[in-house]
């Protein structure tokens, strides 16, 4: 049996009433979520990086070139934050991803937003049976076609503690994944 005060709105002195309970307790579960292999293959990316890029923006186009610098740091030891400056011939902007991994689900989980668009990316994905690659999956804006949605897959790979490379692709019409995009990171911190 436990024990519960209740108050009245005239401001009274609490009762005391006795609640009996049924059956066993049941305990909620944990806050606090012990990190596994997959949280700790996203603390690998957590350091200061610059990068060099190109991205085609549009078919039959040559690739623009861009450069830039991330900030990656830990959220505890579940969650990681991107923040990325970039460079390039139109301009500049800044993107966030958050990346996380979900036991329940065994899909990693995340967001994308950059300062040029109005769209949330919304991740899901999973890591190679080597530990190596990343692969991130999402929709968002079609480049070729306005108004519409595609399908995009974020590929990153660990080269080593200090190199790795990220890749886009997009799907088309047809089904057939085109690479629109190539990142190469280097760590300075």
């Amino acid at each position: 049996m436990s024990t519960t005060e209740t108050y009245t709105k005239s401001g009274a002195a609490p009762r005391t009433e006795e609640v009996k309970t049924r059956g066993t307790v049941q305990q909620e579960p944990p806050m606090k979520a012990e990190p596994q292999r997959e949280h700790e293959w996203l603390q690998k990316l957590v350091g200061e990086w610059t990068f060099e890029g190109e991205m085609t923006m549009q078919p039959g186009k040559p690739p623009e070139k861009f450069t830039g610098t991330e900030s990656v740091r830990s959220i505890g030891d579940l969650w990681i934050l991107i923040d990325e400056q970039s460079e390039f011939a139109g301009g500049s902007e800044s993107m966030i991803i958050e990346l996380g991994y979900d036991p329940q689900k065994k899909r990693f989980v995340g967001t994308f937003i950059a300062s040029m668009m109005t769209h949330l990316w919304l991740y899901d994905g999973s890591l190679d049976a080597a530990g190596k690659v990343l692969t991130l999956n999402t929709e968002g804006p079609n480049m070729a076609a306005e108004g519409k949605l595609a399908k995009f897959t974020d590929v990153m790979e660990i080269k080593s503690g200090d190199r790795r490379v990220l890749t886009s692709h997009i799907q088309g019409d047809d089904g057939k994944w085109q690479k629109i995009m190539t990142i190469h990171f280097r760590r300075t911190k």
